[in-house]
């Protein structure tokens, strides 16, 4: 497995792991309170941070196991992640059309904040695994 592929390994690890830590803790809270009461802004911060920093330390430690493949990428690599963009660029869009159609709704900041975070855990998850088949039976 070449580094590149690890670290696509790594990056739909923390895209699952994290949201849905933060989903578990939210939607738990959103059983007793009501969704304009709930305070998702913290939290949610908290999971990008936590998200964008074990992401970085898991390559940091990925380059470190592999260090003669740290730096080694070659034109296959660059075609596999162009080929992971494009179905990510569609979730996404899809994602932010629906939270477009919540904001005219005026439906409030909670659902339409955590419609643009799943939006983006989605396009995350759909360009890992795209990527990965890529990697596995080609493209």
């Amino acid at each position: 497995m070449s580094i590149e592929e690890k670290r696509v390994w790594i990056y739909a690890m923390v895209a699952i792991g994290v949201p849905v830590v933060y989903f578990a803790i939210i939607l738990g809270r959103l059983r007793t309170t009501g969704a304009d009461e709930i305070a998702y802004a913290g939290p949610m911060l908290t999971a990008i941070v936590v998200a964008i920093a074990a992401n970085v330390g898991a390559n940091i430690v990925a380059g470190m196991l592999s260090p003669k493949e740290a730096n080694r990428r070659d034109e296959r690599d660059a075609d596999i992640q162009l080929y992971g963009r494009r179905p990510e660029f569609y979730v996404l869009a899809v994602g932010v059309v629906a939270a477009l159609g919540l904001t005219l709704a005026e439906f409030a900041h909670f659902w339409i904040a955590n419609t643009i975070y799943l939006a983006f855990v989605l396009s995350a998850l759909t360009s890992s695994a795209a990527r990965i088949v890529a990697y596995r039976r080609g493209f």
